[in-house]
């Protein structure tokens, strides 16, 4: 079936631990696995369609207000209207999983608004805010009792660190969770990471960012990464002192690509193909997190989805933007779609521009790796 065909609604609802650090596909699907990176104005909203036609939305954007308390209140329906958007073109009748990564309102926020207009069959989340030392997270409060109240109405999965969410024909990997991460490195990890030595330390903040859960989705030789806002320490325990990943076709950006996140030893452990960066006009995309990014020397190619008008940002080509405005009036999203050789294609839906990733050969070990 192509990429728009019906969602069969197959319901593999359970989490189970996964007993090898490996994510093994099972199956070998005709069809592509699409990912809509929907635009959320600085938040996130990651869409992912199964060749069997399963989904797995990653975050679901904002509710009413489109920053952080600040700046004008958006309508309280703009990002679960893009969601739908996204899900209505995938051919999708509901969304199986809803993953939530943390409980901050630019990922939380939009699911009271989405879940009264579209179906949601499971929740997957860490459980509840575990706040700070100083007592709770303020920006977790609210979100997570509305998105609390909504969870009660459908399924609900802890997720854990090694455990596996069985998508027909994809597997994901959960690989943080609540603060913890995977117990071995994957397969195709494992080595010592060299690019950690000198590493400046980025303490965790002491908000829901460093509890995110991270999840690795595979299709075939096809990887993409995905850890929500983790920061800090918790961020760099993934590819330091070994890499415990290995290898991804495409990374979406920790934390928006703020400056938080800028963690160079992560690129070198992971080296991916490709990066989308999840910013807003002034939101994530440091100037900082970009130089790294446009300076490893495997990427082929950094999508956004916004032109970044923090000052000094040397911002992607036009073609690589999905959205230019100032935030208030487009939602342009990227598509991407994965074939299981590892090939794919990404296309910016604001001007049709689409580029070929072809197959490679292997993922050899990066040259800053060295097993023991």
């Amino acid at each position: 079936m192509d990429a728009w065909g019906k969602i069969s609604r197959l319901m593999g609802l359970r989490l189970c631990a996964l007993l090898t650090a490996a994510v093994v596909v099972t199956t070998s699907a005709a069809g592509t696995l699409d990912i809509y990176f929907i635009d959320t104005e600085g938040g996130q909203a990651t869409l992912i369609v199964t060749p069997a036609g399963e989904s797995l939305l990653i975050d679901a954007g904002y509710g009413a207000r489109g920053g952080r308390g600040r700046g004008p209140v958006q309508p309280a329906d703009r990002d679960a209207t893009r969601i739908i958007a996204a899900a209505t073109a995938a051919g999708l009748r509901q969304i199986d999983y809803l993953l939530i990564t943390h409980f901050h309102p630019d990922h939380a926020g939009g699911v009271t608004e989405l879940a009264t207009r579209f179906p949601i069959a499971t929740f997957v989340d860490y459980g509840a805010p575990l706040g700070t030392p100083y007592g709770p997270d303020r920006m977790s409060v609210n979100t997570f009792a509305n998105y609390e109240a909504i969870r009660k109405q459908g399924r609900h999965v802890e997720a854990r660190a090694g455990d596996k969410l069985p998508l027909a024909g994809a597997e994901a990997l959960i690989v943080t969770a609540g603060g913890t991460h995977i117990a071995k490195p994957l397969a195709t990890g494992g080595g010592t990471n060299s690019a950690c030595t000198g590493l400046e330390p980025h303490p965790e903040d002491g908000t829901e960012n460093y509890r995110s859960v991270g999840v690795m989705v595979r299709f075939g030789s096809f990887r993409f990464l995905d850890v929500g806002d983790l920061s800090g320490m918790s961020l760099t325990r993934l590819a330091c002192p070994k890499d415990l990943l290995g290898a991804v076709s495409v990374l979406l950006t920790p934390h928006h690509g703020d400056y938080d996140t800028n963690v160079p030893a992560l690129y070198a452990a992971v080296r991916p193909r490709v990066v989308v960066m999840n910013n807003g006009v002034t939101r994530g995309g440091s100037v900082e997190h970009v130089e790294t990014i446009q300076r490893q020397p495997f990427l082929e190619d950094l999508w956004q989805l916004h032109l970044s008008n923090n000052p000094g940002v040397r911002n992607a080509d036009d073609s690589f933007l999905a959205n230019v405005d100032d935030g208030r009036t487009t939602g342009y999203a990227l598509r991407l779609s994965a074939r299981d050789d590892g090939s794919f294609s990404v296309t910016n839906l604001r001007q049709g521009f689409s580029k070929q990733y072809p197959r490679r050969v292997a993922l050899r070990p990066s040259a800053t790796q060295t097993r023991r």
